[in-house]
């Protein structure tokens, strides 16, 4: 009789069953956070003073007649979002197919696969957000931030970090060798983070590259985040900006939800 009292203790799954799968990477997160803490506050430090002041000492016209430093923190904020929203869809995705097999148990349990979606993506929003914060606090300090509309730009990185982690998410669940993870970066992420407008402006590029800049989702976060630190109009609407961010996330998501019920779903 004492297996189904054990049973019977056992707590109920949330209303949202998607909190439980997010509980699980706050639990694990709860004995990193330290090290995801100082990272987030030292590499901003460093790229602040590397690029806006090291590099910008020798820009002395500015860009656009802003300062350059407060021209490039935007750009670099876009892309930390960018950086982590990868970096927590690629080997963590790809070990928990393969490697620690954790998607495996959570689907044999009552979870369905966009629960077991949702979290994670939910925890990587969690993460993004948390280091875009900390950049925030730190170009802050430096007075990097002219307007106060710079709040606006942490629902701005949320949906780029949606927009790249859904396809991200799909693309670890396929591949089958994480040197395929490694590529990514490599082909993907670093000609992205250069070529989108973070370090110079995008209408310096020729004609092909330009548009293909355009195409990033990375290069319309960095415009609303300009516009919203330096208090200007962005390049292109609001509304475009948005929907097409929030049209890599919705197909991003579509996609993964498929593939991870390839995977799961026998």
């Amino acid at each position: 009789m004492a297996q189904p009292a054990r049973e019977q203790a056992r707590p109920a799954l949330p209303r949202v069953p998607a909190l439980a799968v997010l509980a699980h990477y706050l639990t694990g997160y709860r004995r990193t956070w330290r090290a995801g803490v100082f990272s987030s506050f030292l590499l901003p430090t460093l790229t602040v003073v590397g690029f806006g002041l090291g590099v910008g000492a020798y820009v002395d016209q500015g860009v656009d007649g802003v300062r350059y430093l407060d021209w490039i923190v935007p750009g670099l904020l876009a892309s930390t979002a960018l950086q982590v929203a990868i970096g927590e869809s690629t080997w963590p995705v790809f070990s928990n197919f393969q490697w620690i097999k954790t998607y495996s148990a959570q689907s044999a349990a009552p979870l369905r696969i966009r629960d077991i979606l949702a979290g994670h993506l939910a925890f990587v929003l969690f993460r993004a957000l948390t280091a875009s914060v900390a950049f925030l606090l730190v170009t802050a300090l430096f007075g990097a931030l002219r307007s106060g509309w710079a709040v606006a730009t942490l629902p701005v990185v949320a949906l780029l970090c949606l927009a790249v982690a859904a396809p991200t998410f799909a693309y670890a669940a396929v591949v089958d060798s994480d040197s395929w993870l490694a590529m990514l970066f490599r082909f993907a992420v670093i000609p992205m983070t250069l070529f989108a407008g973070i370090f110079f402006p995008v209408e310096s590029l020729p004609g092909v590259l330009r548009w293909l800049a355009y195409a990033t989702p990375l290069w319309h976060a960095v415009d609303l985040c300009r516009a919203a630190t330096l208090g200007v109009a962005p390049q292109w609407s609001v509304a475009g900006h948005l929907l097409y961010l929030a049209a890599w996330a919705l197909g991003g998501w579509l996609l993964a939800a498929r593939l991870f019920r390839r995977r799961l779903v026998v």
